[in-house]
C-alpha cells in the first residue's frame, strides 16, 4: 500500500543507513521508497558499503528523478555483481565502480535534491568524521566503504581514513525539510529508549524530536560474511533486494507517518 493510498499528505524524510544491514537489502528499501510519489527524501547519512549506495541514490535523483535513481542503483549493483572476486586491491575496485556510477560534482552541487553525509573513521585516532557538502569526494566515499585492516586506509586531507563508523552513534546530517527519519539497520536492539538524546536543550536533540522509524535487516548475521565478498551473483543480490522491498512495503502498510495518537516524547517507531 502506498502513502498516497493511505491518504497521507506529501512527506519529506531523512534516511540513516547503518553499515550492518546488507547493501542489497538497503537497495531494496530505497527502491521501494522510490515508488512513493508522496514521500520525498531530503537527506541521507550513511556508513560502510551503504555510503556508496547513498551516493548513487543521490546522484540518480539529481540527474533523473525517481526513475534515474532506480536505474542508477540497478546499474551500480550490476557492476558490483560483475566485479572480479580476485581483485588484489579492493579499494581500487570500489573506486572504479563508484567512478563509473556517479559524478561527484553533481552530488556536491547545491541543487542536488538530497543532502548527503558519509562517515569514515580516522585510522590513526579512531575519530569519526562526517563528510558533507564540499568535503564530499570519491576518496571520502571509498574510505567509508573500506573495511579496516582488510584494506589500506584512504588518504584524505593529509590523514588516513577507512570505514566501519557507527552512524547510529553519530549525529546524522539533518535537513530542515524532513519531518520523519528512517533508520535502516541490522541491529534490532539499537533503540531502547524513546529518544536517542535526552538533552534538555531541544536544539541538541539528534532527532529534533521528530519521529524515528526503523527497518531491520533481520537476516543481517547471515549476510555479514557477504560484506567480505560483496561480488556475488545477480540472483543472490536480487533476492536480498526483494527482501528489502518487502520490508519497506510492510513498513509503509503499517501507516508509519500517523503520529497523532503517539505521545510527543516518543521519538521511536521501530519496525521489524
Amino acid at each position: 500500500m502506498s502513502v498516497a493510498a493511505l491518504g497521507a499528505e506529501d512527506l519529506t524524510i531523512d534516511i540513516v543507513l547503518a553499515n550492518d544491514a546488507h547493501g542489497a537489502f538497503v537497495w531494496g528499501v530505497l527502491d521501494r521508497l522510490l515508488d512513493e510519489a508522496n514521500c520525498s527524501v531530503s537527506g541521507v547519512t550513511a556508513s560502510g558499503f551503504a555510503a556508496m549506495e547513498a551516493a548513487v541514490f543521490a546522484y540518480g535523483l539529481s540527474v533523473g528523478g525517481r526513475r534515474g535513481a532506480r536505474t542508477a542503483l540497478a546499474n551500480f549493483w550490476r557492476r558490483v555483481s560483475h566485479a572480479s572476486v580476485f581483485a588484489d586491491d579492493r579499494a581500487s575496485l570500489l573506486r572504479s565502480i563508484l567512478e563509473q556510477s556517479i559524478d561527484i560534482e553533481q552530488i556536491r552541487d547545491e541543487g542536488c535534491p538530497v543532502k548527503l553525509g558519509v562517515l569514515a573513521v580516522n585510522a590513526r585516532t579512531d575519530a569519526v568524521r562526517i563528510f558533507t557538502s564540499d568535503q564530499l569526494s570519491i576518496n571520502a566515499i571509498v574510505a567509508a566503504a573500506t573495511l579496516p585492516f582488510l584494506s589500506l586506509p584512504v588518504e584524505i586531507d593529509n590523514d588516513i581514513y577507512w570505514g566501519d563508523g557507527d552512524v547510529l552513534q553519530s549525529p546524522p546530517v539533518l535537513s530542515p525539510e524532513a519531518c520523519h527519519r528512517l533508520v535502516v539497520t541490522g541491529r534490532p536492539s539499537v533503540f531502547t529508549t524513546s529518544c536517542p538524546d535526552r538533552s534538555p536543550t531541544p536544539g541538541h536533540c539528534l532527532t529534533n524530536c521528530a519521529p524515528v522509524h526503523t527497518i531491520f535487516d533481520s537476516r543481517y548475521r547471515a549476510g555479514a560474511p557477504l560484506l567480505l565478498r560483496p561480488w556475488i551473483d545477480w540472483g543472490e543480490l536480487a533476492d536480498m533486494r526483494d527482501r528489502g522491498r518487502l520490508h519497506a512495503a510492510d513498513w509503509l502498510a503499517a501507516d508509519p507517518f500517523r503520529t497523532e495518537e503517539a505521545p510527543a516524547s516518543n521519538c521511536e517507531r521501530p519496525y521489524i
